[in-house]
Order: C-alpha cells, then structure tokens, then sequence
C-alpha cells in the first residue's frame, strides 16, 4: 500500500458529480432524488442528522422543502437514505476491487479499491457520522444490516477465513481514523503517526 494513498485532498465534489445533468435539463424524480443525494450527502458529512437543515439541503437543490418531503418524508428517511448510499459505493468499490487482475487476491483488491475510495472525504465523513447517529435506534438497525450484507459479501467473494474478513474490516475502520485526522500530514513530526501507518505502507 501506499503512503500516498493517504494525502485526501479537501475535494467539494465527489466522484459521482459528473454523473450529475446539466441545471438547464429537466429532471425525472429519480434524477432529482440522486441530485438530492449528493448534496444531502455532504451536508450530513458536516453536519451529522441532528446538526443539518433539510432547509439548506433543499436550497441548495433548488427546490422549496415540501418537494424534498415529498421525495423523502422526514429528514431521517432522507439521512437513512444517504447512509445507505455510502454502503452502495463502498460495496461496488468492493466489487470492482475483488475482480482486478493487478492483485493477488480478491481480498487484497478489495483493500486497494477502497483506500482510493476514501480519496472521497464527504463519503468517509458520512460514513463516520452513519455511526455517529446509531443513537437513533431506526439508524441503528438499518446499518447493522447493512453491515452484515457487506461483511457476508466480503466473506464469500474472497473465501478468506474469519479471521482474515475480520482483519480487513478492522484495518479498514482504521483507515478511516486516520484519513479523517489527516495523520499522514503529521507523520515527519509525531513518532505515534508513523508507527500507526506504518503497517500499511509495509503491505506496499
């Protein structure tokens, strides 16, 4: 693994703007609930469920707040739904990592594959404030489901022990410490930094 792999730069759009139709074209309801996704995305990255106004969310889209509670009925359908997401791309990351002939096992992909997806810093905050809000017995439920989908998946598509499926995800919540308090921009000064990255600049 890389050190570099480590640097996320303080991005305001994620993969998935480009994706996004021009302001000018009319959008179907699906299009405009993805359009809304995004940006309800990186408000709750900042501002967690509790913190963050479906007011701003909805100017922002550049819609009146009744059409947001139209598309989501209330602001934890609409924060469920964005955590949901975060799921999605981390398990396509999982997939497309799984099936790269560049590494030497689907788990090891898949490891690769996800550090480049935290170069997206609202998906890992969002991921992060998902936990955050497992206060809300709702949320609670949903991400523990939707954990054990993914583990499942991470299980079976690699065939690796239990044992190993464990150490991926352990090393993965790490990955998520660290690139959230950008230790890697501290490594040259604290010794604790460097120590804690070091295991994966090993597995280079």
């Amino acid at each position: 693994m890389t050190a570099n792999l480590y640097l996320v730069p303080n991005v305001t759009k994620s993969p998935t703007d480009a994706l996004a139709p021009p302001a000018t074209q009319r959008m179907s309801a699906d299009q405009r609930r993805a359009e809304i996704l995004e940006i309800a995305g990186r408000a709750f990255a900042h501002g967690g469920l509790h913190g963050t106004s479906t007011e701003v969310i909805a100017a922002e889209a550049g819609i009146s707040q009744p059409y947001l509670f139209r598309l989501f009925r209330t602001k934890r359908e609409l924060f469920a739904a964005c955590c949901a997401r975060c799921f999605e791309l981390t398990r396509a990351a999982f997939e497309r990592g799984a099936d790269d002939p560049a590494s030497e096992t689907a788990l090891e992909g898949m490891g690769h594959a996800y550090r480049e997806l935290l170069a997206d810093r609202y998906l890992l905050l969002g991921q992060l404030q998902t936990y955050a809000a497992c206060g809300d017995p709702e949320i609670q439920a949903a991400t523990r489901e939707r954990w054990g989908e993914l583990y499942r998946y991470v299980s079976e598509r690699s065939g690796a022990s239990a044992d190993e499926v464990r150490t991926f995800f352990a090393k993965g919540m790490l990955m998520n410490v660290l690139t959230a308090l950008d230790v890697p921009s501290i490594a040259g000064d604290e010794q604790w930094a460097r120590e804690l990255l070091q295991p994966f600049i090993d597995a280079e």
